[in-house]
């Protein structure tokens, strides 16, 4: 479980079949903005476990952090991801 205002990162992944993490996405730093609360878990139902929650958090990324340095330092980005989607920053 994440904390609002605590600093994670993307997971580095590559599964086998279905996940709603955007490959530009992952091993990026971002700061968790909200817990949405619990849902089924998209990547298990694609895989047969139709009964298998998760929690949902909002998450922003810089841009600069997705795009690389030549992206606009004023703008950032928003999404929605899982809890197995992310990991504490070290």
């Amino acid at each position: 479980m994440f904390e609002v205002g605590e600093y994670v990162r993307t997971r580095v992944m590559n599964p086998d079949g279905h996940t709603r993490i955007p490959a530009y996405l992952r091993g990026r730093p971002c700061r968790i903005l909200n817990c949405a609360g619990t849902f089924l878990f998209s990547d298990a139902r694609a895989n047969g476990k139709p009964d298998v929650v998760q929690s949902l958090y909002t998450v922003l990324f810089a841009a600069r952090d997705v795009w690389g340095a030549d992206a606009d330092g004023t703008t950032s980005l928003v999404a929605d991801l899982f809890e197995s989607y992310l990991e504490k920053r070290t």
